[in-house]
């Protein structure tokens, strides 16, 4: 049994939507070829269906993350990073029946990926930034949520991606846009940025201790010749750290600074801390917040946003009653990160570096004065 594909497009809501219909041949009773609609993606440019290919990225947390989330049967929920669909899929499974699922990617590649995967009469896709989800809900006529996913790291499929520079394994042009269409790229921060604005993006973004040897080498070696790969990246990077300190460390020396530029390339810590923001809004009481995050800046705005939305007050301490008005809003369920067990970790390697936090909503957002 053979079968092709095609793309048609037309608006929604002012959006790109791509119908994609299989002709599966002998698929009805007459014996000719038939249609099938798989889904509709939300598209914000022109992107071209490519050849599918299989997903090479494991879910992590995936039973700690469903727990927590209490999935129920007719729920929706969104899940802001849905990258190939594993945690969606599963959502849907604990949902059934009638549970629904927003997914929400920067990836133009994984929301294909998804596409493959999930049930189409269970599932809004839109291209679009986990910050922007109240704008994906507005498309997708939802008001209220009944929980939320977001899953913050970098996907295998991405990390092996030849053309899009998120790892140094192989070499690739500098890019790391999760938005292939976004336009500040790895090459522009590494070649166009002066040396006090790379150390100061190293340090605050990839907590690196010699920032500025980093920076410098850059500057030295961009003076002769542009930076192109990733790979020329990295040796740039390895040979600015001290042979001691590399010869001590766990990980590669370039690792922190690749992460660096990749959360100033996607402004991921703003779009972070926005997407928590809105969540907490359009949860109603007994919403679950989950998030899955990789590195300590991300899991420690995760952790400082849901002890403040769950202490509420912002007085001063020397005042001797609130007069801000601000009521607690969350209830933190996960007083400590939950981490991989050695199982999951040696049958996926790269979730150990993950945690996931999170958060019940307890009170009515308008009664807490954060309006």
């Amino acid at each position: 049994m053979g079968s092709k594909s095609r793309n048609d497009f037309h608006a929604i809501n002012g959006q790109r939507v791509s119908h994609v219909y299989r002709e599966v041949h002998g698929g009805n009773e007459a014996g000719f070829p038939c249609r099938r609609k798989v889904m509709p993606v939300f598209l914000k440019g022109a992107e071209v269906e490519k050849p599918m290919q299989r997903s090479r990225h494991i879910p992590v947390l995936m039973e700690e993350a469903m727990q927590l989330l209490q999935c129920r049967p007719g729920g929706i929920y969104l899940d802001g990073t849905v990258g190939s669909g594993g945690h969606s899929l599963e959502i849907l499974h604990r949902s059934a029946p009638g549970g629904r699922v927003i997914g929400l990617d920067l990836d133009p590649a994984a929301l294909e990926r998804a596409r493959s995967v999930l049930p189409e009469d269970r599932v809004w896709l839109f291209h679009e930034n986990f910050s922007n989800l109240d704008i994906a809900l507005q498309r997708a006529g939802i008001e209220k949520l009944d929980g939320i996913l977001m899953d913050l790291g970098v996907s295998m499929d991405q990390l092996t991606c030849r053309n899009r520079g998120f790892g140094f394994s192989v070499s690739a042009p500098l890019d790391m846009r999760y938005d292939p269409s976004g336009s500040i790229t790895a090459y522009s921060i590494v070649n166009r940025y002066s040396v006090d604005e790379l150390r100061r993006i190293f340090r605050e973004y990839g907590e690196e201790p010699y920032a500025g040897k980093i920076a410098r080498a850059l500057e030295r070696h961009r003076g002769r010749r542009p930076i192109e790969t990733t790979t020329e990246l990295a040796e740039i990077v390895m040979k600015a750290v001290p042979p001691a300190v590399r010869r001590r460390t766990r990980i590669h020396p370039a690792t922190r600074v690749f992460q660096a530029i990749r959360i100033m390339v996607n402004d991921e810590l703003h779009n972070l801390r926005v997407a928590i923001e809105k969540g907490v809004k359009l949860l109603p009481v007994g919403g679950r917040f989950c998030i899955i995050s990789f590195h300590s800046l991300e899991d420690r705005m995760v952790k400082q946003a849901f002890r403040a939305y769950q202490h509420g007050c912002e007085c001063p301490p020397r005042l001797p009653q609130c007069v801000c008005g601000k009521r607690p809003v969350l209830s933190v369920i996960t007083k400590r990160p939950v981490v991989p067990g050695k199982e999951e970790i040696q049958r996926n390697p790269a979730s150990r570096s993950a945690r996931l936090r999170a958060a019940e909503k307890i009170a009515a957002h308008n009664e807490t004065g954060r309006e």
